[in-house]
């Protein structure tokens, strides 16, 4: 997976309806950047180096698995598609329907001949500063080695900003996820429960589980003769996955807001069924039984489908040699498993969402249609 970065956004206008057009802005960079986890008060200014309108000023932090340039290259499609005109041969700043800059990417330092990072002006101007205070007061300028804090207390800029009482809408509270503590994401081999965790854990301020496999010694032998090893690698998998979410649950994180894992302890018995002889799966169902009836429940249930193909694809794709040989009638039979399982679960919310013809890693209106799927 792309690694996620955190920016942050400063957004201006001054012309036709501002605020509406800081609205708009903070939609399109939810749909075609990252998303947007917090934002700023708005405040009034006075346009600042020409004579002109007063502005609407705001600051958002935004997470994205985009890298700085392409961050810069969306950021100027929405300006242009909100109305903004850069008027050739004119220097220095105009009036605008729309302005986006990246002040600050994380800790980088970035110079070329598109980009510079952190913003040179920004530490200068109280327009930037100011709604910067609100989201990310501990920023520490990576050129300067100020706090965002430190650099407001000691800005030479004099203009009176003045908050209005009007908020902007973050798209992020659309999503209903206060009522869930533990949401467990679960699929076939190569659904991609840990891909689609990972960028909600990100997103969402959540703590992340994922389940332990790379480091089962028995899985390789497994896929090599399963009569011999089926037993041993259950075994092994349902003691790992019990340790796991026993420690991790009882390891509260104050700072998160809810539990995703892509796994539940149940899928053992899914497995199991599917691997190992019936007197052997009847011996592992006693062991089963006393061990789930310990654990936490997760309170959402996702199950991620897909057709075989699509799975064998992603198999494929991610290149593990030890999956490669596996038979689409396997695959057939854990998909029928899972869902004779979650046809009789009564005790948890569960949504199955087909996701064969989408890619949530690679395209982010397929990532927020899954999450409207899920959390709408």
């Amino acid at each position: 997976m792309k690694r996620s970065r955190t920016y942050y956004i400063a957004l201006g206008s001054n012309k036709g309806d501002k605020l509406q057009n800081l609205q708009e802005a903070v939609e399109a960079i939810h749909l075609k950047i990252g998303m947007v986890i917090t934002i700023s008060k708005v405040y009034t200014s006075a346009a600042f180096g020409f004579e002109g309108d007063d502005f609407l000023n705001a600051c958002l932090v935004l997470k994205s698995d985009l890298k700085p340039e392409e961050v810069l290259q969306e950021l100027l499609v929405i300006e242009v598609s909100l109305g903004r005109v850069r008027t050739e041969g004119v220097e220095g700043y105009q009036a605008r329907t729309v302005d986006l800059d990246i002040i600050f990417s994380e800790k980088d330092i970035i110079s070329t001949d598109t980009l510079e990072v952190p913003h040179p002006e920004m530490s200068k101007r109280q327009f930037v500063l100011l709604p910067l205070h609100d989201v990310a007061p501990n920023m520490v300028h990576p050129i300067l080695h100020k706090t965002v804090s430190e650099l407001l207390a000691s800005c030479g800029d004099t203009s009176v900003l003045e908050p209005i009482s009007q908020n902007l809408n973050n798209p992020r509270d659309r999503y209903n996820l206060s009522k869930y503590k533990y949401i467990a994401i679960e699929g076939n081999i190569g659904a991609g429960k840990t891909s689609l965790a990972t960028k909600i854990a990100n997103d969402f301020n959540a703590k992340l589980i994922l389940e332990r496999f790379a480091d089962n010694p028995f899985l390789p032998k497994f896929y090599e003769d399963a009569q011999r090893y089926a037993f041993p690698l259950e075994m092994s998998f349902l003691a790992d996955r019990y340790q796991q979410i026993h420690e991790d649950m009882l390891q509260l994180d104050m700072f998160k807001d809810f539990i995703i894992s892509d796994y539940d302890v149940f899928k053992s018995l899914i497995f199991s069924k599917i691997t190992l002889p019936e007197d052997e799966f009847n011996l592992y169902r006693k062991l089963f039984d006393l061990m789930y009836k310990d654990l936490t429940k997760p309170d959402l249930y996702v199950f991620l489908h897909q057709s075989t193909s699509r799975l064998q694809e992603n198999i494929k794709t991610r290149g593990r040699h030890y999956e490669q040989d596996i038979a689409d009638d396997y695959l057939e039979k854990i998909n029928a498993g899972y869902l004779d399982f979650l046809k009789n679960k009564k005790d948890v919310e569960v949504k199955i969402i087909d996701i064969t013809d989408k890619d949530f890693v690679e395209n982010r209106h397929d990532y927020l249609w899954v999450l409207g799927e899920i959390f709408s």
